[in-house]
């Protein structure tokens, strides 16, 4: 299904289901968001990378304005609802600031499978034992899938946005696993590294090799 949607790039990825806490402060911006607000209706951040505009983004309801200041400005709550990709950018929209897109909705839902992969639940704890982090998945999210793992597995930007676009939950799923069976070693290996820096100094009880 086609739609068209008023556009706020940012220079980060948003998965569906995510929070996003925004201060809005451009004029563009809070046109955007006052009408979108009062008229309900939804739009669009499509990511930014390397300051291209890129094809897929996620559509975001704004459930609260939590502040508004005298300047206009907006202290603002959104969640992402969906997956678009962008069939044509409209730069300038008649009488309004801040540019739209017609966007075709992907639909992302999870029809293959509804369950996480053991092999990658596995993975993710060994990754925040390593990391300390304290982070507990089944705590977080009791059912969790693919992209509610995307901001605790250690992407690069460039990874979230492949995650964004996969076309199925398992093959998600075998992407952060072949990313999380990479950054883990890398991981242990600067762990020991550390470890071993922090010797430095202090009087050490060593056994000499046998010759």
């Amino acid at each position: 299904m086609t739609k068209f949607l008023p556009i706020f790039p940012l220079n980060t990825v948003v998965f569906p289901g995510q929070a996003l806490h925004l201060h809005i402060f451009e004029p563009r911006y809070k046109q955007l968001i006052s009408e979108c607000w009062r008229e309900k209706k939804n739009f669009g951040i499509p990511s930014v990378n390397k300051d291209n505009l890129s094809e897929y983004g996620a559509e975001m309801e704004i459930t609260e304005v939590t502040k508004v200041y005298e300047t206009g400005e907006m202290d603002i709550k959104t969640k992402a609802t969906g997956i678009f990709r962008i069939i044509d950018v409209v730069r300038e929209v008649p009488n309004k600031l801040y540019s739209a897109a017609v966007v075709y909705e992907v639909k992302y839902l999870p029809h293959d499978t509804t369950h996480l992969n053991p092999t990658l639940e596995d993975l993710m704890k060994k990754l925040h034992l390593i990391l300390k982090t304290g982070f507990d998945l089944r705590r977080k999210f009791p059912q969790p899938l693919s992209f509610d793992l995307a901001h605790y597995a250690v992407l690069t930007p460039e990874d979230q946005y492949r995650l964004l676009t996969g076309i199925s939950e398992k093959g998600r799923q075998w992407f952060l696993i072949q990313h999380l069976q990479k950054v883990i070693p890398e991981l242990e290996a600067a762990e020991q590294v550390r470890s071993k820096v922090q010797l430095n100094g202090h009087f050490r009880r060593e056994v000499p090799p046998n010759f």
